[in-house]
Formats: C-alpha cells, structure tokens, sequence
C-alpha cells in the first residue's frame, strides 16, 4: 500500500465519525445554485477536517474539492480530489445513505481512492493496477450479460426539472423496458456498489470530479468499465454524462442512451 492510499483511509475514516456524530443532529443547512443542492456544516467540516490531514501530510500537493476547498499551495505532482459528504440531500433529512470520497491523481490518471460509507462502516479502497477491495474482499464486478436480470442505479442533477440531455426520458425509456432502477443519492456509493458487484450498472448525464473520481477507479480496478455516452473513455475533470457497468452489458447499455429520444 503506498503512503498516499493509506493516507486516504485514515483521513476517510476520521471524516465519516465526524459525520456519523452529526447524523440525525440539529445543524445548520444552507442552499447552492439548483433546487435541493444543500450544503451542511458537516460537509464544511468534514471538508476542513480532510485538507487539514492531508495537506500536513502532502504539504507540496493540490486540492480540489466540492466545497470551495482549492489548495493555493503550487504542485505540478498529486492533486487530491475530495468530496467531503455526498449524498448530503440525504444527510439533511436523517436517510443513512451517504459517503466521503478521496482520490490522488496525477494528470488524467487517479492513483488510488477511498469510498467510506460511514453508516455501513464499509470502506471501498481501490489503488491503480493493484485491484479493488472492501476490508479484505478483493471486489469484482459482475458477470451479468442480460439486461433484464440486471439490478441498475442512476443518478439526476440537480437541474433534473430542466431535462438535460433528456436525463427523465432516459430514465423513463429505463423503466419502461422493467429493469429495475435504484437511485441512492450517492454517486460515490452507486460507482462502489457497481465495483462490488451489487449493481451491474450506473448511468447519469453529469457528474463533477468530486463525484467520481474515487468511484471511476474502484469501477475499472474491479474489472468494470468507465466511459461517456458516446463510448470514449471518460475523463475524469469533465462534467459529461458517464456510464459505468460490468463491461459485459456496456454496449448495450450504451445502444439504449445513444438512442434519440422523441
């Protein structure tokens, strides 16, 4: 394990206490542009906690993290990209389905990443070319070839009412084939679960870097694939639609998002 992804999980950790003291608590929530785009004084201080360790560890790297967390620090090395609560809708109104998101990259490539859902007290950690795993389970994504036995999960922005890209025709075109669809409210959890085999796909129409970075890795080191809706390779710093499967229906899956919508 190198020092940057054992950096990661402790800092992960002391992160999700801080937010598992806070569930259900009295505490002060504010709104961002979009509707339902809450920020909470637990996302700021899981935030500061996170920088606070990593940048006594790494003083000479970069930051980037949801929460206006952006290092002024110069490095042309290791940029840590951190989201210190998502799912924070869910934090808000007392639903455990939540998580802290951490990965190192260099240039387009993450180095390693950490998912943490605190209230599971599981940890997804993933370093490149060195697998995925939770705790000791090395993970693997599935095997599944049909879509209609599949177990899938998607993800709306928070401009959903707009339409963008068609996300709600996409969805219902979903729904109307009887696929079942889960939406968690956690795009860092639903990358993890895809990783660990427990959704054999995850689509949604944008995601910022923060999102998925941790998630993208976790996905590929499992043996599943990342890409955009036009089938290139995602790139992580790129607000686009992504889709990220078991590899074995991301074709097909891409069909189906590739077709215009009426």
């Amino acid at each position: 394990m190198t020092a940057l992804l054992d950096i990661a999980k402790e800092t992960a950790l002391e992160a999700g206490e801080l937010l598992k003291k806070g569930f259900g608590t009295s505490f002060q929530i504010d709104s961002k542009e979009g509707k339902q785009n809450l920020v909470t004084e637990y996302d700021l201080g899981s935030q500061k906690l996170i920088l606070k360790k990593l940048q006594a560890a790494f003083p000479s790297h970069h930051f980037l993290a949801e929460e206006e967390g952006v290092s002024d620090t110069p490095s042309d090395e290791i940029l840590w990209i951190i989201d210190p609560l998502d799912g924070t809708v869910n934090f808000a109104h007392d639903i455990p389905i939540f998580s802290v998101s951490i990965a190192a990259a260099k240039g387009n490539e993450i180095l390693c990443g950490v998912v943490y859902h605190p209230m599971q007290d599981e940890l997804f950690v993933t370093e490149k070319g060195s697998g995925a795993f939770l705790g000791e389970n090395k993970l693997s994504v599935t095997t599944r070839t049909s879509l209609e036995s599949a177990l899938i999960v998607t993800g709306f922005p928070y401009n959903a009412h707009e339409n963008p890209l068609h996300c709600i025709d996409r969805f219902a075109k979903m729904i109307s084939l009887g696929v079942p669809v889960r939406r968690l409210g956690s795009a860092a959890l639903d990358l993890a679960y895809v990783a660990a085999g427990r959704f054999d796909l995850f689509w949604e129409v944008g995601l910022h870097p923060w999102d998925m970075a941790a998630g993208k890795l976790l996905v590929e080191e499992a043996g599943g694939i990342v890409s955009h809706y036009d089938g290139s390779p995602h790139r992580i710093y790129d607000y686009l639609p992504l889709l990220a499967s078991n590899g074995h229906l991301h074709d097909l899956m891409l069909s189906y998002l590739q077709e215009d919508i009426p």
